[in-house]
Formats: structure tokens, C-alpha cells, sequence
């Protein structure tokens, strides 16, 4: 298993390279009013010297896991900034770049459903694991 904390990484995404450093990852169960169980992995990383917090939420959609988040507006750089920097922190974690959808309402959604890829980390494996066997 590889420690999240600290990992650095050099990536290319759109034909140019990019530096991640992470500072601090967990993930945690949290259940909805609904009672659906959901996966909340949170990864606080510098990308391209931007630091910030990241949170992807996984749920279940059949039998495949979906994890899903929205870029936010008031990041540095705006949606498509934040957006672009959640893709090098998946790609640097994991070597596969996510889907990103750019909704009608404005709002930029960022896809990924390869949750296995995440579980390589020590700080993230317990509880990706909990969740499988849960959900």
C-alpha cells in the first residue's frame, strides 16, 4: 500500500505536465436521509502550487460504483480552473483522467468510476473497503 500523505506526482493532461503534491486524504461513510450509504473520499493536494480541498462522492448506481463532483465557482481560476485541477489530482492518484460534463445550468460535473484505483492508499483502502462490503 502507498501513503497518500505526501505523494507527489508529475502528470500530463491536454498535452501539458503538472505537478501534484498531496498534503492529506481520508474517506468516510456517510449515510443520507434516504439511507442510501455514501463514500466521501477528501484529498487536500497542491496542483500546479493551488492548494485546496477535494472531495469525491461515491455511490452506488447498479453495480457499478459512480464517483462524482462538481467544480466550484469561487476556486481560483473559476469553475473551469477548479475543474481542470480535480482531473490532474484523479489522473496523478490514480493514471486514469476522469469524464467531465459541462451541465446547461453552468455547472461543471467531473465523473469518475474507477474506485478500486483509490484503494491503493493506506489512508483511504479501510474504508473503501467498509463501503463495498456495506453498499
Amino acid at each position: 500500500m502507498v501513503m497518500l500523505k505526501g505523494f507527489e506526482k508529475e502528470v500530463e493532461v491536454n498535452g501539458r505536465k503538472h505537478k501534484v503534491k498531496v498534503i492529506d486524504g481520508s474517506a468516510k461513510l456517510q449515510k443520507t436521509k434516504s439511507g442510501r450509504i455514501l463514500l466521501k473520499i477528501s484529498v487536500t493536494a497542491e496542483v500546479d502550487g493551488i492548494r485546496d480541498d477535494y472531495m469525491i462522492t461515491f455511490r452506488r448506481k447498479g453495480k457499478t460504483d459512480v464517483g462524482y463532483t462538481y467544480a466550484k465557482a469561487d476556486a481560483p481560476g473559476g469553475r473551469e480552473a477548479d475543474a481542470e485541477r480535480y482531473s490532474i489530482l484523479i489522473k496523478a492518484l490514480t493514471d486514469k483522467e476522469p469524464k467531465v460534463y459541462r451541465l446547461k445550468d453552468g455547472r461543471i460535473m467531473i465523473v469518475f468510476n474507477e474506485l478500486r484505483h483509490f484503494a491503493r492508499y493506506r489512508e483511504l483502502a479501510k474504508n473503501i473497503l467498509m463501503w463495498i462490503i456495506v453498499v
